[in-house]
This record gives C-alpha cells, structure tokens and sequence, in this order.
C-alpha cells in the first residue's frame, strides 16, 4: 500500500493585520451577509469578489422553502460577476457568515459546490484568486481553490 499526504497551506491573520484592500472586501462580504435572505437557516452568509479592475461585486445566499433550491453567497456573486463582467477575471473573495445578528467565531468555508464553482472560475482565466474566510477571532487566507479542494475534478480530466 502506498499513502498520499496531502498539505494546504493556510495564512490566519487578524482583521487588522489586513491590507486596506482586503479590509474593503472583507467589510463588503459583512454587509452582504447582513442582506442574506435567510429565512428559514438563519445562518447568513455574504461574499463579495474582488475584479482585476478594483470592482467589488456582493453575493449572499439566498434560500427557498422548496430545500435546497435556494443559492450559496459564493455561487451568487461568482455567476453574477462572470454574467455582467465575462471579461474581467476574479483576483479574490471574502466570505463572512452571521447567526442570530452576530458573526461567526469560527471561519466558514465554502461549500463543496461553490468550491467546485470556484474552481471553474480559476480554470476559465488560469488565475488563482485569493480566498479570505472571515471570523471575529481571525481571517483565514488561501491562494487558489486547489488549497481547499486539492483533489479536484477539472477540465483537465475531461481531457485525459
């Protein structure tokens, strides 16, 4: 038998050790959070995606009473932003969530189907964006969706 290890490479950094930028789009995921129609979880969740143009464009989930056809703030922002700027690659998200009006002490991570998206949109413009994860006791930092889904399915593997 043989064994793989796989490693993932995680910066955790303190809101105020953010640069001016990444404060911005850490404030823009907060307040989309906050707008999150989360009527039946409670659990809001807000991302905002940072275009190579400086553009901020704000997603958060949106939920329905027929579960699960409601959308993750990730997908929400990604599909608008590939849909109005085709052209424009994505440098980086923030992702903040919030339960019973408070944010989350611990890191929220994306899904495995906005993780999935994620990695769809790094392929299309063969750029890694940066990914921040935001919680009142700290930001959690990736570079490219590969450090959260190492085992990912890809175009490549249509290619094979």
């Amino acid at each position: 038998m043989k064994e793989i290890n796989l490693t993932t490479k995680i910066s955790v950094y303190l809101l105020e050790e953010c640069n001016e930028t990444e404060k911005k789009l850490i404030d823009a995921a907060k307040q989309a959070a906050g707008n999150a129609y989360a009527r039946y979880s409670g659990f809001k969740v807000g991302a905002a995606l940072l275009l190579e143009n400086g553009e901020v464009i704000t997603g958060n989930n949106q939920e329905n009473a027929a579960y699960p056809s409601g959308l993750c703030a990730e997908r929400t922002a990604v599909f608008f932003a590939n849909a109005n700027y085709p052209d424009r690659k994505i440098v980086a998200i923030a992702i903040a969530a919030c339960q019973n009006g408070k944010f989350t002490t611990e890191v929220v991570t994306p899904c495995g189907a906005c993780r999935q998206v994620l990695l769809e949109t790094e392929n299309r413009y063969a750029s890694p964006m940066k990914i921040l994860m935001y919680s009142e006791k700290g930001i959690y930092v990736v570079y490219g969706i590969k450090s959260l889904l190492p085992l990912s399915f890809g175009d490549e593997m249509l290619k094979r």
